[in-house]
């Protein structure tokens, strides 16, 4: 599952409208932009995540069998 901006940012402004029994159209611009500004926060972070192989497959003539190890920095 490929990550999606526009998806997260439309779970975080749900999650802070679900605790507003009736948000008035200044909080709902302002969960606008802090939900978005979020969603590109965690995105930007998780984006620049790395994953190291280190070693566990192989693959002698057939499918690939093993565990992939692996550390992420």
């Amino acid at each position: 599952m490929s990550m999606n901006p526009s998806t997260l940012k439309g779970a975080l402004e749900a999650a802070f409208l679900a605790n507003l029994s009736a948000p008035t159209s200044v909080q709902t611009a302002q969960i606008n932009v802090m939900s978005t500004a979020i969603a590109a926060a965690v995105y930007a972070f998780v984006q620049s995540a790395t994953i190291n192989y280190t070693a566990g497959l192989a693959a002698p003539g057939g499918p690939v069998t093993g565990i992939f190890n692996s550390t992420i920095t």
